[in-house]
């Protein structure tokens, strides 16, 4: 019995301690994490926090307005359809591809501006397409991006109820050129026989770091035009019909701002953006 009290004597004062010990160190985890934390979350701040800066602007045209480029809608087929397009003649007989349209201020709509000198080969090969349809014998679109390998989509929205071969689908033949002059390249030419037809391919483009655009047209309706510039990073933007534009969240630094129209060329300009403030930028482009 002496020598069981005297154990236990002798272990009791070790438990004790060594139960204290534990409390500490809990305490002491507790601590360290809860500064671990703190630590990265001042950290992070940054990260969240006015990431990048904006650009705005507005693109303006100085040069004298062409007229727009007449078609007498009787030299193509479907005449009377393509004619319920609203760009036309009084008479409704020519139709009128208004190449360049400038707002009361001179803003330049059409337009598209973007940071040239960015390359985001992540978001390249992630981008969804550049999608076109045709509405009334005339593209979604007269001007737009596209992507390197990227896809390009293009659908047919277009039957005449009232036509005896045409109720099915209007035919139109989308033709996609790469353009550098003085030369062009066929992307793709293909018909789309049926509303509701689609092509959906990627482009490969020769000489879009030389400068190359591409332009989209009707091999069945010349005046169906539309023309796209190619992009690499997702700092892009179509002006708005007064030819305003804003781009948010441009990463800091100096970069080359450019403006482009197929009618009236490219502009570029160096920005310098910094973190939560804004550029306030102005192009005028008086056409080629």
């Amino acid at each position: 019995m002496h020598k069981l009290n005297d154990s236990k004597e002798r272990w009791e004062p070790a438990t004790r301690g060594w139960q204290r010990c534990r409390r500490r160190m809990s305490s002491l985890i507790m601590v360290v994490s809860f500064l671990a934390m703190g630590m990265w979350s001042i950290g992070a701040a940054p990260l969240f926090a006015q990431a990048g800066g904006t650009i705005t602007g507005q693109v303006l045209f100085s040069g004298k307005v062409p007229p727009p480029k007449e078609f007498a809608f009787k030299k193509f087929p479907n005449p009377a359809f393509c004619a319920k397009n609203m760009n036309k003649s009084v008479d409704g007989k020519i139709r009128l591809l208004k190449r360049v349209q400038v707002a009361k201020g001179g803003g330049l709509q059409n337009a598209i501006v973007t940071v040239r000198d960015l390359k985001d080969e992540t978001w390249m090969k992630e981008y969804t397409g550049t999608k076109v349809h045709s509405e009334l014998c005339e593209w979604s679109d007269f001007t737009g991006v596209v992507v390197n390998r990227g896809r390009f989509i293009v659908e047919n929205h277009d039957a005449d109820p009232d036509g005896q071969k045409s109720a099915a689908g209007i035919r139109h033949n989308p033709h996609a050129f790469e353009v550098k002059k003085p030369s062009s390249l066929t992307l793709f030419n293909i018909g789309l026989a049926k509303k509701g037809d689609l092509l959906d391919r990627p482009i490969v483009l020769r000489k879009a770091e030389a400068g190359s655009v591409v332009r989209l047209q009707c091999d069945q309706h010349e005046f169906m035009q539309a023309w796209f510039l190619p992009v690499t990073n997702p700092h892009f933007v179509k002006v708005k019909e007064d030819g305003s534009f804003q781009l948010a969240d441009v990463p800091s630094g100096k970069h080359k701002l450019a403006a482009w129209h197929p009618m009236a060329g490219l502009l570029e300009q160096e920005i310098d953006v910094q973190d939560g403030e804004t550029v306030m930028v102005e192009f005028k482009l008086k056409g080629k």
